[in-house]
């Protein structure tokens, strides 16, 4: 339905004036007869309906009605209210509300359905799904359309069409078949056929009695197609129980061998009932294990402090150039498992963290030629905050990011691998699906752990899809109503004459309550990743949310405001500070000091202040992590820091000054022995050449057959000449053992700073959004303001032109006879219809109210715009009085 095709919902009569008495005859009237906030809570709700801000109320009415919109609105309701909606695409329209209640049945459901209805009807009528009085409620059209019952698409409900619409081009001669075989009087005509039919299926006592006379197997057939699907498929020549049921329209030839049991039948032997387990109320999000507070915020931070030392540890390791970037874009998955085994994850663990990072801005490509990963800018600043600012960026970060890194090794829809870093893993519901479950954690009491299948099944009722949120699709027993003898279900493949005999269709059953839905959708899945990422960055300890996280997220912090999980109030940077000043005590403090031994290891009793840190991963190697770090030093490390520019006695005197104990023995001989043989050799370019004042030493390098492959001879005495880069000599130098030491074209040594490399500025990547964002208060006001002004001068009162309009409706006047109307109407201050076309070529119709003509430009209020404007007279098509002065 586009907006030149205004239906029954969106068209106003020409002339007709808005707010009219009664009952709204069109959805343009019901939204019409609606408040400022009503019209702010439309929009609010269906944010996509303001681009652009519509012209009027129809024509937001004929965007409320379109495929595109309906359906968004439509995937964003809760069970309940889905179920309403589907209740009503099956009902008569329009549907007086009492027929909508006894289509929900009675029972001991009866006083929940009674006191959630309303709440439902309300919620669909404020988003323009529903409209018209209670006496009369509508569908729109297009909504009823998605949920009807068809063969391609059957209810969620499980009912089937009409004996109307079933009997559709049925002969004639075949109905006054079935009106007999069905004991009621013959017609003269199809319509009083069908007619009469209806009136039999939907009256209580006359049906029972036809059902009395139905033999069981006849009944058990009915039984199997009663709860959906409605459709099943029989042989060529049916046994006589079918044979039964078909002569008697209670099922109805749709092909030559699929049979139809009409909507009249199942609601009959359903009792009445659309559904068949009505979900009015939210189910509850159950507590599984409960922790006193303080246990939770200290296992968060513990989790917290491990998630800052993981990304910190990820990108330190690519300090100087990560791996290559696919041609694809993202990460191979040799990269990944290398990446995995270096954090001593697995590897979707290391896809999250890689995922993370770069959602925070610290990781980027380079953009180079040889494009590679490696830490951006951003990362330094953020190594310099405090270990609580740092963890709210990264949890910040994680709460608005689309991309879904859990989803990296699976593939696309065109059978492509996922990688990690790589396009095609955004997902638009990641950040609504994140925040709705940390909320719900946040209604229980603050220690309290949430058993993840209520949750799962509580956000499932919140956010169902349309083809789950039905209820049919087992084989139920007909309602005690029908007066037929009780018989039991019938299950598939089950013996008996009729069994073979009708077959539920291929088409899709709707699916299983709650307790028996199938395999997890995108949604559910979302979720469950959601618990685990929380347990990851410390959000939740033990499964429960930590007193941090509820400062960072707004949420109430008190057990007492707990279970109703309403926002803080506070603008969210305070939110971080609050946040940040409740984790800081519990994180460990940095030390300033290590513990040397005997065996040339040092044990840091905690985190390191980042100087001494930094300084201690050059000269040592880190062997194992956990709550005290261990360093070993070997001549490798030892050799790293003598590259940097400093001497033995530089090192001597940094472990002194760090060290709690003296500096071992061993470990000083190791430092001094390392120095004497560091730069005796000299590496340059020759393509390289090495020298050295010792002529015996270079001989024994050259009669080393481990030296062949630098493929080496002397030129001098003290000069080897190679053909290897001299980076390749000084690595194969030292792999034989020997200390060499790179120098400049001067002579001079060259000092390996440990510099590490950056990548150009890079912004975090942008969210991709789940459509349009929520509009904020100030841009809703303005929205209301614009339609009811364009409405209201939409559906003035018009005089009919002295002369025909054009193609378009706009009305065509000379230049004279336009400039001589607005300067009348400038002089007694009325209001004049203008046809205009701007400089795009737009056509469009106003209602001005002239104050001033010259200069071939008139400048008046435009009721239209809401505001003053100029119009210059040759874009003027032209004027026509209005039948009166309101506008």
């Amino acid at each position: 339905m586009g907006i030149g095709e205004l239906d029954r919902e969106a068209h106003v009569p020409e002339g007709r004036p808005s707010g009219t008495a009664g009952s709204p005859r069109t959805l343009a009237e019901a939204l019409r007869a609606r408040g400022d906030d009503g019209l702010a809570a439309l929009l609010r709700a269906r944010p996509d309906l303001l681009g652009p801000v519509p012209n009027d109320l129809t024509q937001l009415a004929t965007r409320a009605g379109t495929r595109a919109s309906v359906v968004r609105a439509l995937d964003r309701l809760d069970r309940f209210s889905l179920q309403v909606a589907e209740t009503l695409a099956v009902a008569p329209d329009p549907a007086p509300y009492p027929v909508l209640l006894d289509l929900f049945g009675g029972g001991q459901d009866a006083p929940e359905i009674e006191a959630a209805l309303p709440r439902a009807v309300a919620l669909l009528r404020e988003q323009a799904l529903v409209w018209g009085d209670d006496d009369r409620l509508r569908l729109v059209r297009t909504a009823r359309e998605l949920l009807s019952p068809s063969p391609q698409h059957p209810s969620p409900t499980g009912l089937g069409p009409t004996v109307a619409e079933a009997t559709a081009g049925m002969s004639p001669g075949r109905l006054q078949e079935i009106v007999a075989a069905a004991g009621l009087p013959s017609t003269h005509d199809p319509v009083s056929a069908v007619a009469s039919l209806t009136a039999l299926f939907t009256d209580r006592e006359r049906m029972a009695a036809l059902l009395d006379t139905a033999p069981p197997e006849a009944l058990a057939v009915l039984d199997r197609l009663v709860w959906g699907p409605p459709y099943g498929e029989v042989t060529a020549k049916p046994t006589p129980p079918v044979g039964w049921l078909r002569d008697r329209g209670l099922l109805l030839p749709v092909s030559p061998r699929t049979m139809v049991l009409p909507r009249e039948v199942a609601l009959h032997l359903r009792g009445g009932r659309a559904h068949r387990a009505p979900e009015p109320r939210a189910p509850e999000v159950r507590t599984a294990r409960e922790y006193r507070p303080q246990v939770v915020d200290s296992a968060a931070a513990g989790q917290a402090y491990t998630a800052l030392a993981t990304v910190e540890e990820l990108l330190k390791s690519w300090d100087h150039g990560g791996p290559l970037v696919l041609r694809a874009g993202g990460l191979s998955v040799r990269d990944l498992k290398r990446t995995a085994a270096a954090l001593d994850v697995p590897e979707p663990v290391a896809a999250f963290w890689l995922e993370l990072a770069y959602g925070a801005g610290l990781l980027a490509s380079d953009g180079e030629a040889d494009e590679r990963y490696a830490p951006t800018p951003a990362y330094d600043d953020w190594l310099d905050q405090p270990p609580a600012e740092r963890w709210a960026r990264l949890v910040t970060a994680w709460l608005a990011a689309t991309r879904t890194p859990r989803l990296a090794g699976g593939q696309d829809t065109k059978g492509r691998t996922l990688s990690a870093l790589g396009p095609d893993l955004d997902r638009a519901a990641a950040p609504e699906v994140r925040h709705r479950v940390l909320g719900l954690l946040a209604t229980l009491p603050p220690g309290a752990a949430a058993d993840p299948e209520s949750l799962l099944a509580r956000l499932r009722w919140e956010r169902p899809t349309r083809s789950s949120s039905g209820t049919g699709g087992a084989p139920g027993r007909p309602a005690p109503a029908t007066g037929a003898a009780p018989t039991p279900a019938a299950e598939p493949g089950a013996a008996g004459p009729w069994a073979s005999e009708v077959r539920t269709a291929t088409t899709p059953a709707p699916a299983q309550p709650t307790a028996a839905r199938p395999p997890a959708d995108l949604r559910e899945r979302l979720a469950r990743w959601v618990l685990d990422d929380a347990e990851l960055l410390g959000i939740t300890g033990r499964g429960a949310l930590s007193t941090a996280a509820r400062a960072l997220l707004n949420l109430p912090l008190t057990e007492a405001a707990a279970p109703a999980a309403e926002g803080g109030g506070v603008e969210p940077e305070v939110a971080v500070e609050r946040a940040a000043e409740l984790l800081e005590p519990l994180l460990p403090q940095a030390v300033d000091h290590v513990l040397l031994q005997a065996d040339l290891t040092a044990v840091a009793p905690g985190p390191l202040l980042r100087p001494l840190a930094d300084a201690l991963a050059v000269l040592a190697d880190v062997e194992s992590k956990g709550g005290a770090t261990v360093y070993r030093f070997t001549p490798g490390s030892v050799r790293r820091a003598l590259d940097t520019g400093r001497s033995a006695s530089d090192l001597h005197a940094f472990l002194a000054a760090h060290s709690r104990t003296p500096v071992p023995q061993p470990l000083a001989y190791l430092i001094d022995d390392v120095a004497r043989k560091h730069g005796h050799l000299r590496i340059g370019a020759a393509s390289a050449y090495v020298r050295c004042d010792d002529d015996a030493l270079l001989g024994e390098i050259l009669a080393d057959r481990r030296s062949a492959a630098l493929r080496l001879r002397r030129l001098a005495p003290t000069v080897l000449a190679a053909q290897v880069d001299p980076a390749s000599l000084l690595d194969g130098l030292r792999s034989m053992g020997y200390a060499p030491a790179a120098e400049s074209a001067e002579g001079d040594v060259l000092i390996t700073r440990a510099d590490a490399y950056r990548t150009p500025p890079r912004t975090a990547p942008t969210p991709v959004p789940d459509g349009p964002p929520v509009p904020d208060a100030t841009l809703l006001a303005a929205a209301v303001r614009a339609i009811r002004a364009g409405d209201h001068a939409a559906t003035a009162v018009r005089k009919e032109p002295a002369v025909p309009v054009t193609a378009g409706g706009l009305p065509r006047t000379s230049a004279a006879e336009t400039l001589a109307t607005v300067q009348a109407a400038a002089m007694t201050g009325t209001a004049v219809w203008i046809g205009y076309v701007n400089a795009e070529g737009a056509a469009s119709q106003r209602v001005i109210a002239p104050v001033r003509v010259e200069g071939g430009f008139v400048t008046g209020y435009d009721h239209t715009a809401d505001e003053v404007r100029t119009y210059p007279l040759h874009r003027i098509t032209g004027v026509a009085e209005l039948a009166d002065e309101e506008v």
